[in-house]
């Protein structure tokens, strides 16, 4: 189903000419739950992966022996969403709380080592000709992205993200049932199987990004805008150039990074050369402040339950992974940022 973001609700460019210096596009995926197939692109579903090529996995030295079952989360989520549907007003009953708190429990692997492999989750597959703003390296035509499931990697500790770029004609016949790690660390890195409806949109840098005369001519535009809005008691209709002007919420390709966890700073990979935002992997589609980018198709779930967290990605504590890529080469090592 096609997903439209509506017009913002100001012309910030006519407001301020010189933002047109700090605007990009991105493609908003706009994932929902679905049955995507292997050759469609996808979040949290089958992935079009050569049946001779070896499925990824983890050898970064951390604890991975004892955590909660895929299927075991996969199937709490069902009954949670069963249990909802048939009782709105109570949700799950007595059995279903008593299936649920079995589900929920951890399990150990034993022998399972510090140091030995552990296949990777699939988390998103992108075909560039569904997603403008991919920019896959030449030759390639789709990109792959697994993780692993434990908050052990870098600082602060997040899923280690690993990419696979690759030309979607040569990969043959097709592996049928990948595997799977036995345990995950947290439940939030797990996604369920969404279908995307990619819509490219306009952004402009985030705030701090921009001059400082042109930050300082935003923050009193607002002002007089909240002025206003209060006077009229119109106050839920406030606009401002973060939540409403700026960076788009939710799974993305492309576009500009929102900084509101560690304020703004550069990556540049190891060649030197500047990279890009390949990858936004959220927790939110939107949230209170953001309900301006909620899709028309979607105006009446914003109060439903879950609506806005359709792949039920949970990255540190609701927020947004960024994954970066250079912009001279794709395969050289990504940067990832937690905001």
């Amino acid at each position: 189903m096609t997903r439209t973001t509506p017009p913002r609700p100001v012309d910030v460019e006519a407001q301020f000419p010189e933002l047109s210096s700090y605007r990009k596009t991105c493609t908003r995926l706009h994932p929902r739950p679905g049955a995507p197939k292997p050759t469609e692109s996808s979040i949290g579903g089958p992935f079009l992966w050569p049946a001779n090529e070896p499925w990824p996995t983890c050898r970064e030295p951390h604890a991975r022996d004892r955590g909660r079952r895929v299927e075991d989360v996969h199937q709490e989520r069902r009954i949670l969403q069963d249990a909802w549907r048939r009782h709105p007003q109570t949700g799950p009953t007595p059995e279903d709380l008593a299936a649920l708190s079995a589900l929920e429990q951890e399990h150990c692997v034993p022998g399972l080592g510090d140091n030995d492999p552990i296949p990777l989750l699939p988390l998103a597959q992108l075909f560039a000709e569904d997603v403008a703003d991919l920019m896959p390296p030449e030759g390639c035509d789709l990109l792959q992205v697994l993780w692993c499931p434990f908050d052990a990697h870098g600082t602060p500790r997040t899923p280690g993200v690993h990419l696979r770029w690759r030309n979607s004609a040569e990969c043959g016949e097709v592996l049928e049932t990948p595997p799977f790690p036995e345990v995950v660390g947290s439940e939030g890195y797990v996604p369920e199987p969404c279908t995307v409806a990619p819509e490219q949109v306009t952004e402009h840098a985030y705030q701090e990004l921009l001059s400082e005369n042109l930050q300082y001519r935003i923050e009193e535009w607002e002002a007089e805008l909240e002025e206003a809005a209060e006077e009229s008691g119109d106050e839920e209709e406030f606009v401002t150039y973060h939540h409403d002007l700026s960076v788009a919420p939710g799974w993305k390709v492309g576009g500009h990074a929102s900084w509101a966890v560690t304020g703004p700073h550069e990556n540049v990979c190891s060649c030197g050369a500047a990279m890009r935002l390949l990858l936004t992997i959220a927790s939110h589609e939107w949230d209170g402040g953001t309900r301006s980018w909620v899709p028309l198709e979607d105006r009446e779930l914003v109060a439903t339950s879950g609506a806005n967290i359709p792949t039920q990605v949970t990255v540190g504590r609701g927020g947004s992974l960024n994954v970066f890529v250079c912009t001279a080469d794709a395969s050289h090592a990504h940067a990832v940022s937690l905001q």
